[in-house]
């Protein structure tokens, strides 16, 4: 299921959100612009988890570390029946953690954390004042899960396939960190995952006994012996891929043999937690993408995604449950054309939770498995993570409006329960988006956002960043983001439009398919009706001062752009993307999903590599560009950029190239995050000839 990934998706409060619009009305709240540093400092909310019987809500906290430029983890708490409270950090989190999961019987909270030196398992109570280590293993644990009956944890290694114990593989790292020669050779793909060069290790799954009083008893049981593939998967595969029962574990992973990045079809595979027989496929053998398999409470039933044919973002995702007992496959969400992401089941295995993208937003929907109706419970948002436990449901869920929160939904709606960052938020106005729609490629509606900049006033026009999304299967919808973040150019001074073309995700299968093999006309079409009704229905956008702005898939439209339709820009912005189609499908470390995007292997369909390739088009440069790109950006490969700069200066272009060489295809470090607004906010002023306001600057941000 890969895509080149660009940029990633952007609810406060809802008592925040009516104040930031307020404040925006009437100028009755005092407020600053909003900055990068702000963006990049606030506290980040996820992966909420209720103990079984709905009572305690433990989560994530993500707190920004500035000096050391790195987000620690931190554990928090809330108990529901004493909703007076607020949520409290767990004492054990004055060391880093994260991953937090309940032992079946709720009296204990498992996570993950380095404090001895290597990731292992860890537990506590919900008092959290101490942390008892479970694993001790010499390598890292990526991720884990405990059966049903809380007697086995099944943890993820990475390990050398044919090293017989752990100590093997350890020993093996360590040689490899001490040896003087940097040599490194391959005989077959892929030569690096995401911003990792391949070394040799496998991730595998391996079983732990656990005693009466909760520790490991034993040796792990290695549960994936002989087989060539990964699980979970990488780069970002976690326990969300694998299920465990208390006599097996079912988890997703491409076709042993098969070469990461070439194909994507994945399957599912089942083995015995005591390693008595290798991994069977238990997914259909049609061709397709299964995973995400997720258990039914009493182990009777198991759900998982299906995609037909691949696993790309242009292919939908069904719900499927199979009965355990029989075998049989029914489609749990029938005539729904949205694809699926996350899986969680009612406590009572009646209903299915899943997670999808839809029109812009990113909503929680309802799964009635035997009657295949499906119902939504949330409206507007991007929900990023569900939990079922006892009669409660809690999300985590953020929005254009601000970052994410927890909340509780019911037969009523959604009630906030956690108000991170509350005092921070209250400095800021934010501005209110707006989405409108137009007919685009083939007369079909289209969906797109506005928001006018911070402290608006009517009767102004405003410069425009003009910001385009990448995937190409994505979507610029109503979500927070710590990357490209609307708001910050609005704090700015900059009205933002962003329009999700045809190939972005949310909207339809056929929709998002559209995008194969037209990378440079139907969504080119899509931006320029999209810009022009964003001109003609909000006065406030000056068209004189736009500059347009896209990473990965993004920024291949910029670079397109540069060449095909250049005249309404007044600067340019290329962060990580594709300059040159033929050498970027042998270079990136998904090449399959360049071949299927442009209909085959580059040296066979040269016409259809070079029809929209921005290198044919570099005559007709003339917009000052910026280029930005990551060093360890193995999805689309720093050459791509190098070659996008070198165009331009060559070309005579006003150009710039901004580099780091410690981020990948996503700046991450929060300093360089910061580092990043500053250099594309200096090249917009520079050609919008916006005034530079000091409370604006990103660098004087406290």
């Amino acid at each position: 299921m890969h895509s080149f990934m660009g940029l990633g998706r952007a609810v406060r409060g809802l008592a925040l959100g009516m104040l930031a619009a307020t404040a925006m009305a009437t100028g009755a709240v005092a407020a600053r612009p909003f900055t990068a540093k702000d963006m990049a400092t606030l506290d980040r909310v996820s992966d909420p988890q209720l103990s079984p019987d709905g009572r305690y809500l433990a989560y994530s906290v993500g707190v920004v570390d500035w000096a050391a430029n790195r987000v620690n983890g931190t554990l928090w708490i809330a108990d529901r029946r004493a909703p007076a409270q607020p949520p409290r950090m767990l004492e054990i989190s004055t060391r880093p953690a994260g991953q937090a999961r309940w032992s079946p019987d709720g009296t204990h909270l498992y996570f993950l954390s380095n404090r001895g030196g290597t990731q292992q398992v860890w537990r506590t109570d919900p008092e959290g004042a101490a942390a008892v280590q479970v694993t001790n293993l010499p390598i890292d644990v990526r991720s884990y899960r405990l059966s049903p009956d809380g007697r086995t944890l099944v943890v993820a290694l990475s390990v050398f396939a044919d090293c017989p114990t752990l100590a093997c593989t350890k020993g093996r790292q360590d040689a490899r960190k001490a040896n003087q020669v940097s040599a490194v050779t391959f005989e077959h793909l892929p030569l690096f995952i995401w911003d990792d060069w391949q070394a040799g290790e496998r991730a595998q799954l391996f079983a732990l006994k656990l005693d009466a009083a909760g520790g490991v008893a034993g040796e792990p049981t290695r549960l994936m012996t002989g087989f060539d593939a990964d699980a979970p998967g990488r780069p970002f595969g976690g326990d969300s891929d694998f299920a465990v029962s208390n006599q097996a574990v079912v988890f997703s992973a491409l076709e042993p043999g098969a070469a990461w990045g070439v194909t994507d079809l994945e399957g599912l595979y089942s083995t015995p937690l005591d390693g008595s027989a290798p991994p069977r496929r238990i997914s259909p053998v049609a061709p397709g993408a299964y995973g995400k398999p997720t258990l039914s409470p009493d182990g009777t039933q198991l759900a998982y995604l299906a995609q037909k044919a691949r696993g790309g973002g242009d292919v939908r995702a069904a719900v499927m449950v199979r009965d355990l007992r029989t075998g049989a496959d029914h489609e749990a969400d029938p005539g729904f054309d949205r694809s699926a992401a996350g899986l969680a089941w009612s406590p009572d295995g009646h209903t299915l939770y899943a997670t999808a993208e839809d029109q812009g937003r990113v909503r929680l929907f309802a799964i009635d498995p035997a009657a295949g109706k499906v119902r939504p419970l949330t409206t507007g948002g991007q929900v990023t993570g569900v939990t079922a436990g006892g009669d409660r449901i809690v999300v985590s869920q953020d929005s254009l409006m601000g970052p994410a929160q927890l909340y509780e939904v019911g037969p009523r709606g959604e009630r906030q329960l956690t108000a991170h960052n509350a005092a921070r938020l209250a400095d800021f106005a934010f501005s209110t988006p707006e989405q409108f729609s137009f007919k685009g490629w083939n007369d079909e509606p289209v969906m797109a956002y506005v928001l006018p900049p911070q402290g608006y006033q009517p009767g102004r026009k405003y410069p425009v960043a003009f910001l385009i999304h990448g995937g190409p299967h994505g979507s610029f919808g109503d979500a927070w983001s710590t990357r490209w973040n609307p708001q910050v150019w609005t704090g700015m001074g900059y009205a933002v439009v962003m329009v999700d073309f045809h190939g972005s995700s949310g909207y339809g299968e056929a929709f998002g398919h559209s995008i194969v093999g037209h990378w440079g006309d139907r969504p080119l079409e899509d931006l320029q009706k999209g810009w022009s009704a964003a001109l003609a229905k909000y006065p406030y956008l000056d068209g004189s001062r736009a500059c347009a702005l896209g990473g990965s898939y993004g920024g291949y439209m910029v670079a397109w752009i540069a060449g095909a339709w250049n005249a309404p820009w007044k600067c340019l912005v290329d962060h990580d993307g594709v300059f040159e189609t033929r050498t970027m499908a042998l270079t990136t470390d998904i090449t399959g999903f360049a071949e299927y995007e442009t209909d085959g292997l580059s040296w066979e369909k040269g016409e259809a590599y070079e029809r929209f390739n921005p290198l044919n088009r570099v005559a007709a440069w003339k917009t000052p560009i910026l280029v930005v790109h990551g060093g360890k950006d193995f999805r689309v490969p720093l050459g791509q950029g190098l070659a996008a700069f070198t165009a331009a200066q060559r070309r005579g272009v006003p150009s710039k190239l901004v580099y780091f060489p410690d981020e990948n295809h996503w700046v991450l470090k929060p300093q360089n995050s910061v580092e990043w607004y500053r250099n594309v906010e200096d090249w917009m002023r520079r050609w919008t000839g916006s005034e530079t306001v000091a409370a604006n600057r990103s660098a004087t941000a406290p």
